[in-house]
């Protein structure tokens, strides 16, 4: 490394946020005067949630730091008990490396938990996916918590970009970029059927469902309930269906939802369960079905590139921008099967993503390249909207 190289950390959490962090922490590590840093924390420590630390080496990345945070635990309390371990943790890693700029991604809470380390730490941080919606979540409020914790932001849409000047946040430190996560699309050389069934240890079938259930996490009691509805209505389609889960998140709840995954997978020889099929795997696998079923942000993220229509079920992702493929369904069986009926009805076809090109990696890169001072931006005032009647 040389004396002038910025060192550009990245905090990553679960496989879902190191899918996303993939090309621009590779974006990063190709930019002239940067250097790489990234902190592995939360499921990819967990042996029950797949120990995806291992995926984090498999995609050529070094692990600076550590940082454990779960508890044995699936309750609200558990999570708040987390947060407060991996704001420890964090800063103990941040004193060590001394990163000059932070990187965090979305809204859990290990990331929450970054975030607040570095801010008392006094340590720029930039925040993708901030001004998002999901009014299901407890995630919104961490959300826009991290959001008024950052100095630079980085959105996926136009409309993220508006709410987070309605946060306050000045225009010049907002940039949107699109989605980081269509860029593996783009970029990646993806598995065909017979690798992928292989990979799971099921052949694909005539008819196919990627399906992901996390947590309600804004009204605690509900989660299981919504998932007897979705088995129900899965129970219901035609035996031709193969169905492959991916696990629920370490979010409270979770594991509960998992036992259950579990025990309807095996129960039905056309069912399989994965703690993580990795972003190969799992963009693969999408590019085969014929719909993505769940509350999963990547159904309306990320399977609009494909053209293939997804099923939204519940809250959990209310309020975001969706493609037209997109059809949702209240948490009900009856609900559930029309909307699937719909989806297969529609089938796949050339969809406008609204979340992107896949060359929003690049531009994150170049922008950060492009900052001459990041500990400049650490003083930040609130950016009144015209028209507001607060005084100038």
């Amino acid at each position: 490394m040389s004396n002038g190289s910025r060192k550009i950390c990245f905090v990553t959490g679960s496989r879902a946020d190191f899918g996303l962090l993939v090309w621009p922490m590779r974006a990063i590590r190709e930019t002239p005067g940067l250097t790489l840093q990234l902190v592995a924390t939360g499921m990819h420590l967990a042996p029950e949630f797949g120990y995806t630390f291992n995926a984090i080496r498999e995609e050529g990345f070094e692990v600076d730091e550590r940082v454990e945070t779960l508890l044995a635990s699936d309750t609200g309390a558990g999570v708040a008990k987390s947060v407060g371990l991996g704001v420890i943790g964090f800063a103990d890693a941040f004193t060590r490396l001394e990163p000059d700029l932070v990187v965090v991604l979305g809204d859990r809470f290990e990331m929450f938990a970054a975030a607040q380390a570095a801010m008392f730490m006094r340590l720029p941080m930039a925040h993708l996916f901030g001004g998002d919606v999901t009014e299901g979540a407890v995630d919104e409020s961490t959300r826009h918590a991290i959001s008024k914790m950052s100095h630079l932001h980085f959105t996926s849409n136009p409309g993220s970009t508006r709410r987070l000047m309605q946060l306050g946040e000045h225009p010049s430190r907002i940039h949107t970029i699109g989605s980081v996560g269509i860029d593996a699309i783009k970029h990646l050389d993806l598995m065909n059927r017979e690798e992928i069934g292989n990979a799971l240890g099921m052949p694909l079938g005539e008819r196919n469902a990627l399906i992901t259930f996390h947590p309600v996490t804004v009204e605690a009691g509900r989660s299981v309930a919504e998932l007897d509805e979705l088995f129900a209505a899965l129970s219901a389609l035609d035996p031709v269906f193969r169905f492959v889960f991916t696990l629920a998140n370490a979010d409270a709840e979770g594991r509960a939802l998992n036992a259950r995954i579990e025990a309807f997978a095996a129960a039905r020889p056309n069912t399989i369960a994965v703690a993580s099929l990795g972003q190969l795997r799992y963009l693969s696998l999408m590019s085969q079905a014929d719909l993505v079923i769940g509350n999963s942000s990547s159904g309306l993220l990320e399977a609009p590139s494909f053209g293939i229509p997804t099923v939204d079920i519940g809250d959990r992702q209310k309020g975001r921008e969706r493609a037209d493929s997109v059809f949702h369904a209240a948490p009900e069986r009856g609900a559930i099967a029309a909307a699937i009926a719909q989806a297969l009805q529609r089938g796949r076809k050339n969809t406008i993503n609204p979340y992107g090109d896949g060359d929003s990696s690049r531009r994150f890169a170049d922008i950060i390249a492009g900052v001459p001072d990041y500990r400049q931006l650490l003083a930040k005032g609130f950016h009144e909207l015209p028209g507001s009647g607060a005084r100038p």
